[in-house]
């Protein structure tokens, strides 16, 4: 039986070499594109495809509150997550909020067929490192660094306050209130434990956020 696939990702060139990639084993066949998260959501209500390739960074809505979108709207399709960066900050973000699987872009080439192979017989496709992290946060929560308790809203925030980005600057980028970010940055500092933005700036540093996540476009 044939895979349907649907390919979501911002940059043409990346979209083509996975194209490419699937056109060479028949078990797949990749039945659309979509270069941002209205169109993600629009292809997901118009249905036809079994497995999405998703991008985490993309213009609009993405990252994690898109997964989520996604499996709220069809939660039969199945979701396999690419980015550029490590798995470190995100992967087990991506599969609580409903993807089955994580890959970075750089090992797509070599590990992809058999991600989505895995994926669409009902399976996980995760490395051994994800699911360690799973395990320990399900075996002690309180342990988890304060960061790990922020939610994926709270998470993403942070991430751009850490950045550099104003309240007003991050209210645009994800298309919310000046008053929700800044009663997020509330949050935050609650958390966290922590008394000022070079306080939150240190911890990122120091725990390497600012290293390998997606930061919102």
């Amino acid at each position: 039986m044939t895979t349907r696939v649907l390919i979501a990702d911002d940059h043409a060139i990346v979209r083509e070499g996975l194209r490419r990639i699937l056109a060479a084993d028949s078990a797949f066949e990749v039945v659309g594109e979509a270069k941002d998260g209205h169109e993600v959501l629009a292809a997901v209500r118009a249905g036809g495809f079994d497995v999405l390739l998703l991008d985490l960074s993309m213009p609009g809505r993405s990252g994690i509150e898109l997964i989520k979108q996604v499996k709220a709207e069809r939660p039969e399709v199945r979701v396999l997550v690419l980015s550029m960066h490590g798995e470190e900050q995100y992967a087990v973000r991506a599969i609580r909020a409903g993807a089955s699987g994580y890959l970075s872009k750089d090992t797509a080439g070599g590990q992809l067929a058999t991600a989505l192979r895995k994926i669409a017989g009902g399976g996980v496709f995760i490395t051994s490192a994800v699911a360690e992290a799973l395990a320990r946060g399900l075996q002690a929560p309180g342990g988890e660094l304060p960061h790990k308790r922020l939610s994926d809203r709270e998470y993403e925030v942070l991430l751009l306050l850490a950045a550099g980005e104003s309240v007003s600057g991050i209210a645009e980028r994800l298309h919310l209130s000046v008053k929700t970010v800044s009663t997020h940055k509330t949050h935050i500092f609650e958390k966290m434990n922590l008394g000022s933005l070079a306080d939150l700036v240190r911890y990122s540093v120091a725990h390497q956020l600012l290293d390998s996540p997606d930061l919102p476009k």
